[in-house]
């Protein structure tokens, strides 16, 4: 296991690459103290290591040296994300390769004007320009590519998926708006269930998708704001204060609870009615179906509430059952938020090679809830919805079939398996 310093300024995204595939691999890479950008990398002793001073840059505890980002990644991954096999292997450089060659121009070409990297002067303009449409090209080959895969090699997560995310990150960070970004579903889908694991988040942290295009320099204007209130910040802080009563200290979870961005619930703004979710839930949890389901009309309030029939639009290009599973499970996921006036049923009917998904969801209001939400909207798209009656015999029928885990789909197929969104 591959063990050593990394020198880094903070935020390198390419940096980033090798620290995420430590985190995997369970390897000690620690970030070097103290490293000031232009000083310790131009050092007498950094450039007998390292030829050109070029950051990240990798000393491993028996004295290895590396410079390039993905060659750091490679050395301090596991096995698991260098390839299970020859092939895998040969298609994770692949991916590599893709995204040096074809992402990573387009995002910098677009965001380091952004940022204050390169200057914002009329070539950089043409250039600005031009990376927007080489941006959509490649998000185009990886949305194709994902449409039917978890993710870009085998069945779990590799170097190709860590490599080409890390080259992604700032463009879904500064450029990405919504409006561009919608077309690409399935990328959107696979960058967000990425940047969700627990080993990227210990990593970049929360990452908050662009909501809307920076304009160049813009960010760095922001920043020159934030550190002249700082420095307000701190004369205040260095003024007595008077003495207040202790606050009551918080538990981690308490913490992390408060430390949260309070977003608006849009479900606040609708009627409560007189369903509680909650109480279905536990009843469904806890009951069998010859109990729940009953339940679930005896309280079902329509006038304040809606289901929903939701079918998945490209059952063509559902392949393997586990990664048509792994599609419902990443919804639900990135759902998270939705969950307090939400519930669904959605199952997988078929088998590998020719399968379907669909399910019966119920939630607040009479609209389609995805829209409501930037944070809902990534996988709805790839469904197709259709508001159900709750009065029809019909209705009663689908949430018996889909609430009981059973029957056919319209096709013929068998029902598989089922997830619950609750």
């Amino acid at each position: 296991m591959a063990a050593g310093t990394l020198y880094t300024y903070p935020d390198n995204f390419r940096a980033a690459k090798a620290l995420i595939a430590a985190q995997y691999a369970k390897a000690n890479v620690k970030v070097a103290p103290n490293f000031v950008f232009g000083e310790t990398n131009k050092s007498k002793d950094f450039l007998k290591k390292f030829a050109g001073g070029k950051v990240p840059a990798f000393e491993s505890n028996d004295g290895k040296c590396l410079q390039d980002s993905n060659a750091i990644a490679y050395f301090v991954a596991n096995d698991q994300l260098r390839g299970k096999n020859e092939y895998d292997t040969a298609q994770i450089l692949q991916w590599i390769g893709f995204a040096e060659g074809e992402v990573l121009p387009a995002g910098c070409a677009w965001v380091f004007p952004i940022l204050g990297i390169i200057r914002n002067n009329a070539g950089a303009q043409e250039a600005f320009q031009r990376a927007k449409d080489d941006m959509k090209s490649a998000l185009t080959v990886l949305n194709s590519h994902l449409l039917a895969r978890t993710y870009l090699v085998g069945e779990r997560i590799t170097l190709a998926d860590i490599v080409v995310a890390c080259n992604l990150l700032n463009a879904y960070k500064y450029v990405l708006d919504p409006d561009y970004r919608r077309p690409f579903g399935n990328v959107n889908r696979w960058f967000t269930t990425l940047i969700n694991q627990p080993e990227f988040k210990a990593v970049l942290g929360e990452v908050e998708l662009c909501s809307k295009v920076a304009t160049a320099g813009s960010v760095v204007a922001e920043g020159k704001g934030k550190k002249k209130e700082e420095k307000k910040q701190e004369k205040k802080q260095q003024q007595p204060k008077k003495e207040t009563p202790k606050k009551v200290e918080l538990d981690a979870v308490e913490a992390a609870l408060a430390e949260e961005p309070k977003s608006k619930d849009p479900f606040d703004s609708m009627p409560k009615g007189t369903f509680n979710m909650d109480d279905f839930k536990r009843c469904y949890s806890n009951e069998d179906e010859s109990k729940s389901i009953p339940y679930f009309w005896e309280k079902f309030d329509p006038e304040n509430y809606s289901i929903w029939y939701g079918e998945y639009k490209y059952p063509d290009e559902l392949a393997k059952v586990f990664m048509s599973c792994n599609l419902i499970t990443g919804m639900f996921q990135r759902l998270d938020k939705m969950r307090k006036q939400a519930f669904a049923s959605v199952c997988l009917f078929g088998e590998d090679n020719n399968s379907t998904i669909s399910g019966i969801w119920v939630w607040r209001g009479q609209d389609l809830a995805f829209p409501l939400s930037p944070d809902w909207q990534i996988d709805y798209e790839s469904y197709d919805w259709k508001k159900l009656d709750a009065s029809s015999e019909e209705t009663k029928k689908l949430v018996e079939q889909y609430f009981s885990w059973k029957g056919e789909d319209k096709g013929g197929r068998k029902f598989n398996q089922g997830k619950i969104f609750k």
